[in-house]
């Protein structure tokens, strides 16, 4: 079978003058390979994500951070490369949900483009969180006074200051791409800026009689052999996976970049090898200049874990912190706003293909992005956070948990699926042995193998903050919760809108003939 090259229709807008839109009404060719890169790096939010993933990293496999994230790395890699090949056939804003629709029918594809909703609206309201929590620790240190970052853990300012954040994200999201890059460029070089200048300060220091608990930097801590227990290594790479999470909102902008075939799936792999650098480079500097102890400073003390830069940005840097604290603000409000992107269009194909209500592929008329998609992320994300942050102060932690179930299963299906999408034309050439074969079924079968083992993990209470409902652990609760919360809209879904589920808007792959059913214009909104 060749694959055929669904590359969008697309067409002029009324009244705009050369504008083109694809046939989902998304304005087309906004974003170039850099833009995409700059977009990527800020949905992984590489402060906000060391903030509060490294920590429980920490936790999990102590100093042996630099193994497990590498560990984490590879198979994000090779599902960067699934992706790649996946999108060259069929460029869709859809991603995660189209691709695994057309591989293995309306069923697999409904949950796995469930699977990356949630995932990414779990992150949004941990996003606003974030960077309430460094809004007042930013304001505290700009006028003296101390008692302001205390303010976050009143829930009756931390609540409504979170609500804010995710408004002012969607509003910029709602705008378009081109106000997204603009802003993206600004924040992404602020934050990078940030964490080498606090590393490599911690590693001078710490080298010269100026660290908490210097540790030399050791070469067996990039082997993952030497951490003993495999359920310590995927509680590891669970976390690291997380950390890494977010590439894809470079796909998922394939109908709106320049070059769709290519454009997003070059942005990807590049944007995950600039990640695993900034990431490494942290880790060696934050246990060489802290060390994984309990006490004090130390990065294995569970007060330092839920924000690492938190803890240790003044010690390190003095008052220089308030670049960090700065960055770290910027980091989570550029992803904040970055991240709607992903949802907001799958949502919309979601919408378009007819598995959601068709409000869903309402388009702003003005701006040509998805429009009731973006507004209903925000809210979810506000919802999501209201509710959990009144029943849990362990929270932050045990999402970051169940968001790495989330990532392994849906990147995992995404992966499986672009073996079976080639499966008659894989071993035509070597470039489908490796990229269409053997990348995605290593990549993909990595992370379905860690979805199963720490879902299982993770009944344990003592798994994540060590919370628990019933005796189970929350992250257990959490995550397995999501997804059956998702089979049950599906089958609700089904019952509703019986057209997608039987073929008549997203044909599965079943020969040489990908002939896609014609669809109606998409609806437009103010």
């Amino acid at each position: 079978m060749t694959a055929l090259h669904n590359t969008p229709v697309v067409e002029p807008v009324p009244g705009q003058g050369d504008n083109i839109v694809s046939t989902k009404g998304l304005a087309v060719g906004k974003v170039g390979l850099l833009g995409a890169v700059v977009i990527g790096i800020s949905c992984i939010a590489p402060t906000y994500t060391l903030t509060s993933g490294l920590g429980p990293t920490i936790s999990a496999v102590g100093q042996y951070v630099p193994a497990v994230l590498l560990l984490g790395f590879i198979p994000m890699l090779l599902v960067a490369f699934a992706y790649r090949e996946l999108n060259t056939a069929v460029p869709d804003s859809g991603t995660s949900f189209t691709w695994a629709t057309k591989a293995f029918g309306p069923w697999v594809g409904w949950m796995s483009g469930w699977g990356l909703i949630t995932a990414t609206i779990l992150v949004l309201s941990n996003l606003a969180a974030v960077a309430v929590d460094f809004v007042y620790l930013l304001l505290a240190q700009v006028t003296g006074n101390e008692a302001i970052a205390d303010w976050t853990r009143n829930l009756w300012i931390n609540i409504p200051t979170t609500m804010v954040f995710i408004a002012i994200a969607a509003y910029v999201s709602y705008r378009g791409l081109d106000s997204t890059q603009k802003l993206q460029y600004i924040l992404v070089a602020v934050q990078i800026l940030a964490i080498v200048i606090f590393d490599v300060v911690a590693i001078v220091h710490a080298y010269n009689n100026g660290g908490f608990d210097f540790t030399p930097i050791s070469l067996s801590w990039f082997n993952p052999a030497e951490i003993g227990s495999f359920s310590l290594v995927a509680a590891g790479i669970s976390l690291s996976i997380f950390m890494f999470w977010g590439w894809d909102v470079t796909l998922t902008m394939n109908e709106e970049t320049k070059d769709p075939e290519k454009t997003p799936g070059r942005a990807a792999t590049l944007t995950v090898l600039v990640i695993i650098v900034l990431y490494i480079l942290t880790a060696l500097a934050v246990i060489t200049w802290a060390g994984t102890g309990e006490e004090g400073l130390g990065a294995g003390n569970p007060d330092n874990q839920e924000s690492i830069f938190a803890a240790l940005s003044y010690p390190v840097l003095g008052p220089a912190a308030l670049l960090i604290y700065v960055a770290v603000l910027s980091s989570s409000f550029a992803s904040l706003q970055s991240t709607m992107v992903g949802p907001a269009r799958t949502l919309l194909a979601m919408g378009y293909y007819k598995a959601l209500p068709s409000m869903f592929s309402a388009i702003s008329r003005r701006f040509r992005t998805p429009s009731t998609a973006t507004i209903a992320s925000a809210i979810a994300a506000g919802g999501f956070y209201t509710v959990t942050r009144i029943l849990s102060e362990n929270a932050l932690w045990d999402t970051i948990s169940a968001l790495g179930l989330m990532i392994c299963f849906y990147y995992g299906i995404t992966a499986v699926a672009c073996i079976w999408y080639f499966r008659h034309e894989l071993f035509n050439s070597s470039h489908n042995v490796i990229f269409r074969f053997l990348f995605p079924l290593v990549g993909g079968g990595f992370l379905l193998i860690m979805f199963f083992v720490t879902a299982f993990d993770s009944l344990n209470p003592d798994y994540g903050s060590g919370s628990s409902v019933f005796g189970v652990g929350t992250v257990f609760v959490l995550g397995m919760g999501i997804l059956l919360l998702g089979a049950v809209l599906m089958f609700f879904t089904r019952v509703r809108h019986p057209d997608f589920f039987k073929g008549r808007t997203l044909k599965p792959i079943t020969s040489t003939h990908d002939d896609q059913i014609p669809m109606p214009e998409p609806a437009d909104a103010v």
